[in-house]
């Protein structure tokens, strides 16, 4: 039996981003179903899912519930060995589980003031003090991982795509959406991450979602996706 991952509207849910690439990205079997985020029919579509009350959540071919995207990370990795979740040097594996970790707990300023939307570019967007400050310590992060583990002519932070691509992806996303400052590194970094066909692929499908009223239209600019 393969995995049944459990997530939200993809315009808009980044952790739900998340969830899906830990298993498209390392092709590891899944099933999707959808749960209505912004329908309001959450509950009703995560019955049976205790203790997951939020999305993403995973059943694994057992039938264990998994409600965190750690939980999830980490058991996929358990449970699939050699699909290559995290890095196999054992310093770039330890870096990697910080900047996983620390994405995981961190970074409030950014994803409270800038809500994920993959639909447009809000191209008027004023950063405050406390995001640029959330965007240092990530570029900060980057900048490490790559100077330490990264390998000429990838883009990804560790050589090898791993979890720790996964966790910033949404990061990706939302330095996109709302024009946020960028590092040359951070650019490229950025770009690979929103031109790889997995990516494309899910904002593919999210566009062709319908939403009215449409989350988190706010007051600002609009311009069009750039990749």
């Amino acid at each position: 039996m393969p995995y049944t991952l459990f997530i939200g509207d993809r315009l808009f849910s980044s952790w739900s981003l998340r969830g899906w690439l830990m298993l498209e990205k390392f092709s590891i079997p899944y099933e999707t179903t959808m749960v209505g985020l912004y329908s309001g029919t959450m509950a009703q579509d995560m019955k049976g899912m205790e203790p997951a009350r939020t999305v993403p959540a995973m059943k694994t071919n057992v039938g264990h519930v998994l409600s965190d995207s750690l939980s999830m990370a980490e058991t996929l990795a358990e449970e699939n060995p050699d699909a290559g979740l995290w890095p196999k040097d054992a310093g770039a594996r330890a870096l990697a589980r910080n900047l996983v970790a620390e994405m995981h707990s961190s970074f409030s300023a950014l994803r409270g003031e800038c809500p994920n939307n993959i639909a447009f570019v809000w191209s008027d967007f004023t950063v405050s003090d406390a995001v640029k400050k959330d965007l240092a310590r990530i570029e900060e992060l980057w900048a490490l991982a790559h100077s330490r583990y990264g390998k000429e002519g990838s883009p990804w932070l560790f050589g090898e795509y791993s979890l720790a691509d996964v966790f910033y992806a949404p990061v990706c996303c939302r330095m996109t959406t709302y024009s946020l400052p960028q590092s040359e590194f951070a650019k490229s970094y950025i770009k690979a991450t929103l031109t790889d066909p997995a990516f494309q692929a899910w904002r593919k499908e999210a566009l062709e979602e319908v939403h009215d009223p449409f989350p988190y239209d706010l007051a600002f600019r609009k311009a069009d996706w750039p990749y």
